[in-house]
């Protein structure tokens, strides 16, 4: 309830932009809503949902999202993906994107297209970690290794960003091979440290913490039962 209470807090911020039109809450009840529909069971305890959200808006609800923070009502309305999945157990197979659109020829106050794009990490949700699928806790984010290879930096082409100015664009990568994870240093200007070691590549292990700059990061694959469930 404390996340549902702080997009409350949005919807009230935003209220006399939104008067009696749609408001932030309307539109996560609606996300979730899209997200419980299109739920697809592939494991008796696992069910993925899309990842990526058009949201459409009549042209004036549209220009209020504009004029309030569209960047920010997107991210709003990304955690409120993110926690939905993580209450119901299902999971994602990418990053979470959502995005707005105006559309004139609405005959709701809100509809939204759902799809499903897979990536190198998503969410973690409600993931168990195991050796297909790692989990990676940065300074407390969770993601699920969902690629075969995942890169780590601070620049927009990596796969999972760290706002951290002592790690590099393109920092480290991660890649999964037959049960087993490797963490390759990519010529950072810090280096990547495994258990305080600096290391150019190494074999990560259930449990195992990585720093890169002044952040740590921590890796699960199931396989020691490590903190998967913290």
């Amino acid at each position: 309830m404390g996340f549902l209470d702080k997009v409350e807090n949005v919807a009230g911020r935003a209220k006399s932009r939104f008067s009696n039109d749609v408001e932030p809450i309307e539109i996560a009840s609606k996300l979730r809503e899209t997200m419980d529909k299109r739920a697809a069971s592939f494991a008796r305890d696992r069910s993925v949902v899309p990842n990526v959200f058009r949201i459409h808006l009549a042209p004036s609800d549209f220009q209020r999202v504009v004029s309030w923070s569209q960047d920010e009502m997107a991210r709003q309305m990304e955690e409120v993906a993110t926690n939905h999945a993580a209450e119901q157990g299902y999971s994602f197979v990418g990053p979470v994107e959502v995005t707005f659109v105006s559309d004139a020829s609405l005959t709701s106050p809100v509809e939204i297209d759902s799809s499903t794009r897979r990536g190198a990490a998503a969410p973690a949700a409600a993931a168990t970690a195991s050796p297909a699928h790692p989990i990676l806790d940065i300074d407390g984010q969770r993601y699920l290794l969902t690629g075969p290879i995942t890169v780590i930096g601070r620049g927009s082409e990596a796969d999972i960003i760290v706002d951290d100015s002592g790690v590099s664009r393109r920092h480290l990568e991660i890649r999964l091979m037959q049960g087993h994870a490797i963490a390759t240093d990519l010529n950072s200007t810090n280096g990547t440290f495994v258990e305080g070691h600096r290391v150019d590549a190494a074999t990560l292990m259930d449990g195992n913490t990585l720093t890169v700059g002044r952040t740590r990061i921590m890796f699960w694959d199931g396989t020691q039962g490590v903190g998967t469930n913290g």
